[in-house]
């Protein structure tokens, strides 16, 4: 099998796959994203997943396996320490984090990080605690106009997001306030994995939108990945979504915004059928996460999934030869489960290419790893120093 030219690796946010080996150290036994939505609808329509050989993974009730798939599919174990975006996609790229990031979902920030908050930018804070964007906006934006306080909330995700509204905050001081909060959460105890500023626009409640000016202020890597192996080594690096956003920027040659996952599989699809590159195309689609496993939603979820499935005919009509394609998760969020939080699980890893001779079930990863170290493998980059994961190559026939 020849060297592909182009490889594309598709992340369905918090797609998990079960059987989390340490799931009871998390507090997430028995939580099965796939295995739950499966559950909670009569049917679901998922043709091309079903033919890349997601329900010969394992049984999933109304999807049946096929008798032949066309790639090759397995399920990965997180090494990490954690189970939130950064930690899983981080992963993915050889990095294996030993301390997780904080997380202030159940209790809002600290009073000693809100009084140096309050200090330092000069405005009170209202709100700390989880909240949706648009619930939070609902609920305290008229507030924020009127006294010019500060909105500050998280949500499951080790984040500090903060609102300004852009006529009466003000762009300029929302990114102030927030170049603040992240100096101040390097702290060890208050280190949170982005900071986000969340500029919004309206008068009243109900009219409340948020715009594109939001800007996230992410930590580094905690080391190089397999994207900055490629970069030094001339290829191109091109991410669309949040992937630039999830490693700060770093190994990154060209980034796409995405307004939702329909869309960035709109631009992947683009992408495939018209940019001719050498090198690696990195999506993240978030909606998953976001609009369905946080809100407890399976049903959503599953038709999110459908429509998923739906581009990614699209995609796959449109790969050539030289491609390669890789579909995994970076955590669990079992749209079932008690409370809002990821749920630590495995996830599932599909490849596909129209070089495969071959296709079947290859054996359980140890760690998330084995995805960027494929991916070096096939360009001839060693992996930077101090990175896991194993190539899966030669098993791809």
């Amino acid at each position: 099998m020849g060297k592909f030219k182009r490889i594309f690796v598709i992340v369905v946010d918090s797609f998990g796959a079960g059987n989390g080996k340490d799931a009871k150290d998390y507090g997430d036994q028995g939580a099965d994203t796939m295995g739950h939505i499966a559950d909670s609808v009569d049917h679901w329509e998922i043709p091309n997943l079903r033919r890349l050989g997601l329900a010969n993974l394992r049984p999933l009730k109304g999807v049946d396996a096929v008798t032949q798939p066309v790639g090759y599919y397995t399920v990965m174990n997180e090494e990490s320490c954690g189970k939130d975006t950064m930690t899983g996609h981080w992963e993915l790229m050889g990095i294996k984090t030993v301390k997780p990031f904080v997380t202030f979902t159940e209790t809002g920030f600290p009073k000693e990080l809100i009084d140096e908050l309050e200090k330092r930018t000069g405005h009170k804070v209202i709100g700390n605690k989880s909240s949706s964007g648009t619930e939070i906006l609902d609920e305290l934006a008229e507030e924020e106009i009127a006294t010019g306080h500060m909105i500050v909330y998280t949500s499951a995700d080790s984040v500090l997001q903060i609102c300004g509204n852009e006529e009466t905050f003000g762009l300029d001081e929302l990114y102030r306030c927030c170049e603040i909060a992240r100096e101040l959460t390097m702290k060890d105890e208050w280190r949170v994995g982005r900071v986000i500023a969340r500029p919004y626009v309206g008068r009243k409640k109900g009219e409340f939108k948020r715009t594109s000016n939001r800007h996230d202020y992410a930590l580094k890597p905690t080391g190089r990945t397999a994207l900055d192996a490629l970069k030094d080594h001339g290829f191109e690096v091109i991410s669309v979504g949040k992937i630039r956003d999830i490693f700060d920027g770093e190994g990154i040659t060209k980034a796409y915004k995405s307004k939702s996952s329909v869309h960035g599989m709109e631009q992947t699809v683009d992408i495939i059928k018209n940019e001719d590159f050498e090198g690696l195309c990195f999506i993240n689609l978030v909606d998953f996460d976001a609009l369905w496993g946080h809100r407890r939603n399976p049903e959503g979820y599953a038709k999110e999934v459908e429509r998923f499935d739906e581009k990614l005919g699209e995609a796959l009509d449109g790969l050539g030869e030289e491609d390669l394609l890789m579909i995994t998760a970076d955590h669990g969020n079992d749209p079932t489960y008690s409370g809002t939080d990821h749920t630590r699980e495995q996830v599932p890893l599909l490849i596909y290419s129209k070089q495969f001779k071959g296709a079947g079930k290859l054996a359980e990863t140890d760690s998330f790893g084995a995805v960027g170290a494929t991916i070096a493998g096939n360009f001839g980059v060693g992996m930077p120093e101090g990175t896991i994961g194993s190539s899966l190559l030669e098993e791809l026939v």
